[in-house]
Formats: C-alpha cells, structure tokens, sequence
C-alpha cells in the first residue's frame, strides 16, 4: 500500500510542477456574485479538428458568474452563445446552449437542472456544495470519460499528472481548469485603509497579529473590520496544521493531522478551540458583523468600502484581486502552498450521466478547443469584444462590462486565457512556478469513500452548520465556547460520528 501512496504523491507532485502544453496567450479575471439569468440558444458548426457535414451536436453547458453583483444579462449571454458558435462552427460538429448563472443561485438551479437531465457540461468544483466534485461521484451524476478523452486535443492540452491528480477510483470523471492548483490562503487588506493608518503589514505573521488594525477600523465606522466572507475558515486557515481531505468545510470535524499522519478528530483539538475563542472575543469588541453569521453578507461585499480585512486564496498573481474588488487591496500569507487530493479540482467541468456518447464526445471537442484556441478561450470567458472588454495596444484585455464578465479560474486554462491588462504578460509561466512551489501533503491522492457512511455523514454535516459555521464566525459568547465545543461534539456523536471517524481511519490506513 505504500507504494500506491508513493505514486498519487509522485503523480500530484508532478501535477503541481508541469504546466499545460497549450496554444495561445494566457490568463485570468476576478470573482464574486448575486442575482441570477440563463439563456438558450442557436446556431451551427462541424467536426473535430476538420469541419463535418452532417448536423451539428447540441449540448447544453451551464456555468457560474461571479463577477457580476446583479448577475449576467441574460440577451448578452445569448449574444456571446451565438457568437461562439458561428466562430467554432467549422472548427468542430458542435453547437453550444450556454445556460449562465449568479453564483448566488448557482448550487440550487444547476442541481435542479441537474435532476431534470438538463445539463451536458457542468463546471463544479471540489468546494462547491450539492454539486461538488466530491457529491457527483458518489451520486454517479458523471459521465466517465477515460475511455474517450485519451488522445484527444483536451486530453494533450496538458500534463498527464494534472489528470492524475483529478481522478476517482483511477478514473477520468473532472477536466481541469489549469490555473493555481495547489491551496494556500492570504490576508487581504484594503489598501486605502493601509496608507491612511500606516499599517505595517509585514509585522503580521498570523491572524490574530491585526487585531490591533481591526480596533482603528471599528473607530473610523467600518461595518466588517473583519469580513469572513460568510464562511468557516478555520479549513482554511489552519492548513499547515491539518489536511483537510475531504475540501468540504461542512466537514472540517476531521483531518489527517500533519505531524503524525493520523486522521483525528479535529473539533476537540487545542487548534479548534484557539481559534473559535478568537472569532467570539473578536465579534463580541465589534470586529465581526453579525452578517456573515447570519449569511446576509453578500458575495460583492468585497467590492464595497465596508470592510477592512478579509481573506484570500492565494493565487500567482494576487494583484488581480484589485481588479475583482474594484480597489487596491494588499496581500500577506497566512499559510504555506499545499498540493492534495482535491487542490487540482477547485474549479472543473463534467460531462453530465444523462449524456449521450455523442454528447459526451461533442463536449470533450468543445473543451479541447476552449482549452487550446485562445479566441474562443477570451470569448467564453470576457464576452463580445468592443461590447465587454477591448484589447489594449500590447494585446491585453480591458474587462467593462456590466452583462457577461468571467474570470480564467472558472473559465479555462491559463495558457490561453489572454491576460487583464493589470497583469504580467508572462502569467502562464508565473502559474507554473507557483505550482511548483508548493509542498506535498502527506495524503496527497486520497480520496474517502463514504458509501459505508453516508447517511451519518450527512447528518453529520447538518450538525456542522448548527453548530460549527457559528462557532468559526464568532456567532457565540466567547466565555461560552467550550461549552458549545462540547455540545458541538455530542450532537456529532449523536449523529453517528465515532463511526464516519473510524471509517476515516481504516480507509486512511490501508490507503497510506
């Protein structure tokens, strides 16, 4: 068994130090959300790398927007269909209906699409909830495509370790997005703030190092001196520490603990409790809204001037959270870069179980131009140019519109994707020597079947949003939260824990 750890290592080790073989420019865009649109549409095109005769195969592609706070316009959205398929219709025997949705509905509608078999490509990610990387699987929502993608343009556009690093139970069911695909997490401060109180950020080493800055954004009237961004982050922030494979945050009770290489039971360790004490003592001086508890912030709260503090998933070139954001904002980390099971599928597609094999092929023909034709890649991802975005005079794109707006991470891959114009020309090859830089995780290629646990698991999960989304947002007193660990625990008992735990633990084991 070691020798298998040995190679998903060696394999994700790989994925994180190669970078795609693609044509074209390169990168990427911002993120956040809201409301919601779709669209359906039209058109014609042809075969793989040569036009076909024959009638072209229609497959419906939902995606999520997150850059847009009222969400995408839905005739917009129809133009940029059309526009795609008059421009791939003699490259490939593939007409598109492209379905764009807020990030704010995105989980509910593409699930209920989802369901009615609506969908052909669907971009998830292993974050996401209900239609997460790590829900499909178990629910063989997924079309398997190891048979069909290998030697195919989408297959070749990149590196064999990143499809490694992506599989199931050693089969191909997610095509990547290249982008950052290892994990590490920064704090971000608005810059206005920094300049106006002279804050110096290099002295800040871990999170509770600003606490002094959040009093002075409290005094000036700021409504989020700490914004978490209605979310749980102690998964996040306490990385180095603990791998948490499931890439769930619902799920964050359990961990391998990177000192000893054992999986444990995470709500009871002194990490746990520091860091719920922390976000109490922090809400109660007034540095945490009761917002983020109650999930009332929104996702384009960032882009307010609101806020002083919040955090962000490191990326290459971390500059282009001032464009997402619509200010300048400034970055310290808070965690190492780490490479694991599911750092390679923080933003993917799927081919959907209800496809066709035809559909399943239209699709991966689709992917494997959008993968390697910087065009259609710019397309996709800013909309019609002259009506979304503009090419500066060194060929980088301007991003203006208020109708379709997407980023390269949730787009296509950074070897394509042309760069903003606030970004280094160069970034495909900035993204490739920040892969390489990260660390290997001890449980680096596995993946826990919870088939045997499913039914706890979820429970379990529920118990998670009762007790610990509030917990690691501040939501309790803060002379209360050892008791409400406790409690915290016994509902997870309660809901069959110990046995999820130990099945952790055998699954671990036989794995390693």
């Amino acid at each position: 068994m070691k020798f298998k750890k040995l190679m998903a290592v060696a394999l994700t080790t790989a994925m994180a130090t190669t970078m795609l073989a693609g044509c074209g420019g390169n990168t990427d865009a911002g993120s956040n959300n809201t409301s919601s649109e779709q669209n359906t549409a039209s058109s014609e095109q042809s075969n793989t790398s040569t036009p076909a005769s024959g009638d072209a195969v229609t497959i419906n592609v939902t995606r999520a927007c997150f850059n847009l706070g009222g969400g995408p316009d839905s005739a917009q959205v129809q133009k940029v269909q059309d526009a795609i398929n008059e421009y791939i219709k003699d490259k490939i025997n593939v007409q598109i209906v492209l379905t764009d949705i807020s990030s704010g509905e995105y989980t509910d509608k593409a699930n209920m699409s989802l369901n009615a078999g609506e969908i052909n490509l669907l971009w998830t990610a292993s974050w996401e909830s209900t239609i997460g990387t790590n829900d499909l699987v178990p629910q063989n929502s997924v079309y398997d495509l190891t048979d069909l993608i290998k030697d195919t343009p989408l297959y070749n556009s990149m590196a064999e370790g990143q499809w490694e690093a992506t599989k199931y139970d050693g089969k191909i069911y997610f095509i990547p997005v290249y982008k950052d695909n290892v994990e590490g997490y920064d704090l971000m401060a608005r810059k206005a703030l920094v300049d106006e109180f002279g804050w110096d950020l290099s002295s800040v080493k871990t999170l509770a190092d600003i606490e002094p800055m959040l009093a002075q954004a409290k005094e000036k009237g700021l409504k989020y001196p700490w914004l978490t961004q209605k979310t749980a982050m102690f998964y996040r922030l306490y990385i180095d520490k603990f791998d948490f494979f499931t890439a769930d945050a619902t799920a964050n009770w359990v961990a391998v603990d990177r000192n000893t290489n054992e999986v444990i039971d995470v709500v009871l360790t002194d990490e746990y409790k520091e860091f719920c004490t922390l976000m109490a003592d922090w809400a109660e001086k007034g540095y945490i809204s009761e917002d983020d508890v109650t999930k009332t912030t929104t996702d384009t709260t960032t882009q307010s001037q609101d806020w002083a503090f919040s955090w962000w998933t490191d990326i290459p070139v971390n500059a282009e959270a001032n464009s997402r954001y619509g200010q300048d904002v400034e970055m310290v980390p808070l965690t190492s870069r780490w490479a694991h099971s599911t750092s390679a599928l923080g933003s993917c597609y799927c081919v959907t179980a209800n496809s066709t094999e035809e559909q399943a092929k239209a699709c991966i023909d689709f992917m494997g131009l959008l993968y390697t034709d910087s065009k259609l890649a710019d397309m996709y991802t800013f909309g019609i140019e002259g009506e979304d975005f503009e090419y500066n005079a060194e060929g980088l794109v301007t991003q203006h519109s208020d109708k379709y707006n997407h980023s390269m991470w949730e787009s296509a891959s950074a070897t394509v994707v042309t760069p903003l114009d606030n970004e280094p020309a160069n970034k495909a090859e900035l993204y490739d020597a920040f892969n390489g830089g990260a660390n290997t995780s001890c449980a680096a290629g596995f993946r826990f079947d919870k088939t045997p646990v499913e039914a706890e698991f979820t429970a379990c999960q529920n118990v998670f949003n009762e007790y610990g989304f509030i917990l690691e947002n501040g939501g309790y007193p803060k002379a209360d939260v050892e008791a409400k660990i406790a409690e915290y625990q016994a509902a997870l008992d309660a809901a069959g824990y110990q046995k999820i735990l130990a099945e952790f633990q055998n699954q671990y084991n036989a794995w390693k």
